[in-house]
């Protein structure tokens, strides 16, 4: 019986290790249709995101103006979560970046400690050929 319950321990404490290992790479949309994309950069500490898409309210002239580029940069503070700062509406914007689960990204801006924004991205995956 104590095989079991250490058996089982081992397996609890294993699976959430496995879950902590979320990895943040990969093409990301917000319910919106706003798209990123995320890499590990710097020493592999850093989240680096690139802005591929803006729709919805946030489809502004100043938004647009960063399709393409790096609008992100933060360091890793915890297992799953960044802190850094995001580029909006032509401005910089503290965020925090935490992956709450394999396929999903909150990323929290405050322009003013009052100011605060948090935005849900859901991971992209392309099972359609190459055209």
């Amino acid at each position: 019986m104590r095989a079991i319950l250490a058996f089982s321990a081992f397996a609890l404490l294993s699976s959430g290790a496995v879950a902590q290992e979320a990895v943040p790479d990969g093409t990301w949309r917000d319910s919106f249709g706003t798209t990123l994309q995320f890499s590990l950069c710097g020493e592999g500490t850093q989240l680096c995101a690139t802005l591929l898409e803006v729709q919805g309210e946030s489809r502004t002239e100043g938004n647009l103006a960063f399709v393409n580029k790096q609008i992100m940069q933060a360091d890793q503070t915890a297992a799953n979560e960044w802190k850094g700062t995001v580029m909006f509406d032509g401005s910089e914007a503290e965020s925090t970046i935490t992956q709450v689960a394999a396929d999903t990204i909150e990323i929290e801006g405050c322009r003013v400690v009052v100011l605060c924004q948090t935005l849900s991205f859901s991971r992209i995956t392309d099972d359609a050929p190459a055209s």
